[in-house]
């Protein structure tokens, strides 16, 4: 998996507090400079005036200010059940790679066990492995690997017959039909601070499934470069609150 940052509003707090103040302010924001918009809040410098703001709006449930920042990320080789969870959240646009119109018939199915095309679970391979329905995950060696290769076995021979569909003249949109869920895609997404943040809440939570956390852990990681303010403060304070920042 592979996750970039392609496009985001520039420096989003600005525009986050800026949108807030409006709220409070009987002048009009854009007749303005920041420094008037924020002389008012706490704090010797500018930083400190926007976390001081920024708390408080996130304290007080708030949350309007953070949809005007918007920010587009590049999803590279997730899995199909990873990006059938992600597409439910109805507030995040998504562009997700075609399996109608891009065919893989240049995968040589040998190469499916180093993770090419098929994303492999780590239960596949790892004896103590414990699933979000399982009371233990525990296996001896054998039965690990006995798991191991029919896993393997068996999407080598989805990738083999998906490949001889294609060569028998069967349409890429009806021979993907015989490949697993856990064929990989490519897919953009793009979504607001706060829609960022309940997707946070609810993919990085400790029982969510370990694709689309490990996903969901990659993208925080940008948005804290990006939106440093509010996304320290979202780790350090609210982060898994379930349902807190729904819109």
């Amino acid at each position: 998996m592979k996750v970039e940052l392609l496009e985001a509003t520039e420096d989003p707090e600005r525009v986050i507090c800026t949108a807030a103040r409006n709220d409070y302010m009987g002048e009009f924001v854009g007749d303005q400079s920041f420094e008037t918009i924020m002389s008012t809040v706490e704090g010797e410098t500018m930083d400190e005036r926007k976390r001081t703001l920024i708390g408080h709006l996130l304290d007080h449930g708030h949350f309007g200010p953070f949809e005007h920042p918007q920010v587009t990320f590049a999803i590279k080789g997730i899995s199909r059940s990873c990006m059938a969870q992600i597409t439910r959240h109805r507030h995040v646009s998504f562009d997700v790679q075609s399996m109608r119109y891009v065919s893989f018939d240049d995968v040589d199915p040998a190469d499916v066990e180093e993770g090419e095309m098929v994303v492999t679970p780590p239960s596949a391979s790892d004896p103590d492995w414990v699933g979000r329905n399982q009371q233990s995950g525990s296996v001896d060696e054998d039965t690990v690997a006995k798991r191991e290769e029919l896993f393997q076995r068996s999407v080598r021979q989805s990738v083999v017959d998906y490949q001889e569909l294609l060569d028998l003249g069967m349409p890429p949109e009806d021979a993907r039909f015989v490949l697993p869920i856990g064929t990989e895609v490519n897919m953009v997404m793009s979504m607001n601070a706060r829609m960022l943040m309940h997707v946070a809440d609810m993919r990085a939570a400790a029982d969510s499934q370990w694709e689309i956390r490990d996903m969901t852990e990659r993208i925080l990681d940008l948005a804290a470069e990006w939106c440093p303010i509010t996304f320290e403060y979202y780790e350090e304070n609210m982060k898994n609150r379930k349902n807190r920042l729904a819109p």
